[in-house]
């Protein structure tokens, strides 16, 4: 147990799973109190059995962001870690799915910003694909490089609210499960061999640069990239 968010609230948004949850787990560690949210509110409260303040809230809704606002008043750090990725190569990308993911991870974002009362910090999402485009990630790729310029431009907004941005490479959650047993594993073997770190990130990799970005108090504007140095590859 640490002390470095001793008698300091968390508003963290996303699933009650994955890196959303490593972050809560984290960020309760240090001795935040934390409120999580989400679109399923009983589903987040039984996800942590309890034990949380649990509040509904869609990110691409502006009264549902609102009204979050009115229920929990001030708070002293914000993580939203919503996500809609938009996969696919072009000409099976659809003007719904791309709408979708930048409305959930930018325009999502800027509404909480607009209306959430944040003390100290405001941390948001971006991903590798901004710094390494590929084929077949071109929706993610300009979400996340969407994301990672909001992060500048809200710092500047927001001042002296801190605001950064984590960068995720391939990270061990679930998400990767649809690949099947044997997809996966050689999935996590291809990048496992090819980047600097020569392993696949944890949910804690990405929980302890939440910390770090809530903590620092001369950080702001700066998307931290933890990937094991995949865009250099």
């Amino acid at each position: 147990m640490g002390t470095a968010l001793q008698d300091k609230s968390a508003l963290v948004i996303g699933r009650g799973s994955g890196i959303a949850r490593a972050i809560v787990e984290a960020a309760r560690a240090e001795g935040a109190q934390v409120i999580v949210a989400g679109r399923d509110a009983e589903k987040l409260h039984d996800a942590y059995d309890g034990e949380l303040r649990a509040e509904a809230v869609d990110v691409t809704d502006e009264a549902s962001i609102q009204a979050l606002a009115k229920a929990i008043g001030p708070v002293d750090h914000v993580i939203t870690t919503a996500s809609a990725r938009a996969r696919g190569l072009l000409p099976d990308l659809d003007r719904e799915s791309l709408l979708k993911s930048f409305d959930t991870k930018v325009i999502g974002p800027v509404m909480l910003a607009k209306h959430l009362r944040v003390n100290e910090s405001f941390t948001l999402f971006s991903g590798v694909a901004a710094f390494k485009p590929a084929v077949g990630y071109l929706g993610v790729a300009i979400t996340n490089g969407a994301a990672d310029f909001l992060t500048r431009s809200l710092s500047l907004e927001l001042a002296p609210i801190r605001v950064n941005a984590l960068s995720p490479g391939v990270i061990d959650t679930g998400i990767w499960d649809a690949l099947g047993e044997q997809g996966k594993q050689d999935y996590f073997e291809h990048f496992r061999t090819h980047n600097p770190a020569r392993r696949i990130g944890t949910v804690e990799d990405i929980a302890q640069a939440a910390i770090f970005a809530m903590t620092n108090r001369f950080l702001t504007g700066v998307t931290l990239r933890v990937d094991g140095g995949e865009p250099l590859t």
